[in-house]
């Protein structure tokens, strides 16, 4: 018997609109603030058939029926959610979730659909999600911490520029001269 293979995309509600408003806040926390109460996953469903619909037509909208698309977890405050897809279509959805710019809800705020991870299995999918949150916390306590003026650097890190040693050597018998020779011609003596 053969099984229904499945992807599972773990997918992140990002607020980069909110960068840099407030500066009692570290950015970490502004750009992954929770989602409105008013989303929901049917009105997520909706909205990713929707753009799913809008790029590839009645192809793509054919291809996600059949069962196969469904939120398996849903987080409004971590601005989280496990999306169940087929393995044949999981691209269809990911670019749909790319060209996503607003919460599909009336007046819903600009935002970016973010795909940080796919998986084959639920479990997986579960243990990023715990890995990422864990991740978020101690990033949010680091930026309170070191926070710079720069928006940007504080989400993504300085860029630091590692410090590149440079060895000269000379090798001896060669001088300016013999800069034509090859080096196969070259003797020690």
């Amino acid at each position: 018997m053969v099984r229904i293979k499945e992807r599972y995309l773990l997918v992140k509600i990002l607020y980069p609109n909110e960068l840099g408003t407030r500066p009692d806040i570290p950015d970490v926390v502004l750009v992954n603030q929770p989602t409105t109460d008013q989303l929901n996953p049917a009105l997520l469903l909706r909205g990713i058939r929707a753009e799913v619909a809008n790029l590839f037509g009645d192809y793509g909208s054919g291809a996600i029926e059949g069962g196969n698309l469904g939120v398996k977890y849903f987080s409004p405050s971590t601005s989280t959610f496990i999306l169940r897809t087929s393995r044949s279509t999981y691209r269809l959805v990911w670019a749909a979730l790319t060209f996503m710019n607003s919460v599909p809800v009336r007046n819903g705020e600009s935002c970016i659909f973010r795909v940080v991870h796919v998986s084959g299995t639920m479990r997986k999918a579960e243990e990023e999600t715990i890995r990422r949150a864990r991740n978020l916390i101690f990033s949010a306590e680091n930026d309170q911490k070191a926070k710079t003026d720069d928006p940007l650097s504080n989400i993504f890190g300085k860029t630091i520029q590692p410090e590149r040693e440079v060895v000269m050597a000379d090798m001896p018998g060669i001088g300016d001269d013999d800069s034509d020779v090859e080096m196969g011609e070259i003797s020690d003596g």
